[in-house]
């Protein structure tokens, strides 16, 4: 199994004191002045400024524009006065930038140029140099500029979730390709999960060096897997990946989707804040996560199309279900939802969401 240590530890700079962010003191399990919120996905589709400024722009083109990333993440805190700012970018961004041939097709998600399905496809993979992201360093460096005092979360895609991408090609319902090559040659997947891990870790320390306030792991394809695949085949190269971030001293926080029956196998990663999605109660998940973490969410995405008092009524349920968990050992609760916001979501209803939760 290949765990060893990858990118050497590199110490991080001061970073800005944000002694006020709601958002910090909940990842850290201090009390805040508020309850903080801010939503996945809350940059992008849903909101007309963020459609209008990408315009004649692809994706992958955008993410590597420091001041278009800027400006799309920033718009949202504009609009919602959300708690956080999540840099806008995609979990493909270290691939492309390593030289692996990739794009992100409309409509159908990240698609991979040469799948990665044998021993010899993993040896020929490239290793992420951190200059070739230097675009996002310094939207990093810009935001921190911009943001005054709310907190800016960095993030990365999961190794498994990259995985996945790289050896199905593309999107996939049932990732037979992954599992199959996890059960038929775990000495390949390992190597792959290694060199994964390797540049999500330069990655997260890029953004972390330029002056990120907290980091998120995206492991969104996770739930496919049962709890003894997760154990076996994930949790390790997850387990260094949190460890070799750690010195940064900053919340670190692993989400999934439908990963309710790993929540406790997640928790053993190393993250202070577990995401929790909507299927999920929050107090169940305490319960599943263990003392002494956070927890993040998880108000279902969908139900923000149906109408003003069913939305409030879910969020103070919500509320109500995250003070519970605070009794059974979570340290704390942001406030989130269960996964991305759904491109057709009123931003209206996100700002009346926000206002609740702040009242509440």
């Amino acid at each position: 199994m290949s765990t060893k240590p990858g990118p050497a530890a590199l110490s991080y700079p001061t970073r800005r004191q944000l002694s006020q962010s709601p958002f910090l003191a909940a990842a850290a399990g201090r009390r805040p002045a508020r309850r903080p919120v801010w939503f996945m996905r809350q940059a992008g589709r849903s909101l007309p400024e963020y459609r209008e400024i990408r315009v004649g722009r692809g994706m992958l083109e955008s993410c590597f524009d420091p001041e278009l990333v800027c400006e799309i993440t920033l718009q949202p805190v504009r609009r919602h006065d959300v708690d956080a700012a999540i840099l806008f970018s995609d979990i493909v961004v270290p691939l492309k930038a390593a030289g692996i041939g990739l794009d992100i097709v409309a409509g159908v998600g990240p698609v991979i140029d040469n799948p990665v399905r044998t021993a010899a496809d993993v040896a020929a993979l490239p290793r992420l140099r951190p200059e070739e992201v230097g675009a996002v360093a310094e939207a990093v460096r810009l935001l921190v500029d911009e943001l005054g005092d709310v907190a800016l979360i960095g993030f990365a895609g999961a190794p498994f979730t990259l995985a996945s991408y790289l050896v199905e090609g593309g999107p996939s319902r049932n990732h037979e390709k992954t599992k199959a090559l996890m059960h038929a040659d775990p000495a390949t997947w390992h190597t792959l999960l290694g060199v994964l891990t390797d540049i999500t870790i330069t990655f997260l320390q890029v953004q972390l060096r330029a002056g990120v306030d907290a980091v998120q792991l995206f492991d969104s394809w996770a739930g496919t897997l049962s709890l003894e695949q997760y154990r076996q085949f994930v949790l390790p190269h997850s387990q260094r990946l949190f460890a070799e971030v750690e010195a940064a001293g900053v919340p670190r926080i692993h989400f999934g989707v439908g990963t309710g029956e790993l929540l406790g196998a997640m928790s053993e990663a190393g993250a202070d804040v577990v995401g929790v999605d909507w299927r999920v109660p929050l107090a169940e998940a305490a319960r599943r996560v263990g003392p002494g973490k956070a927890l993040q969410g998880n108000l279902d995405p969908a139900v923000l199309f149906a109408g003003t008092e069913p939305v409030a009524a879910e969020v103070r349920r919500v509320v109500a279900d995250a003070d519970r968990a605070l009794t059974l050992g979570a340290t704390g609760h942001i406030f989130n939802l269960g996964h991305g916001v759904l491109p057709d979501t009123d931003p209206d209803v996100l700002t009346s969401v926000v206002e609740l939760v702040h009242s509440l």
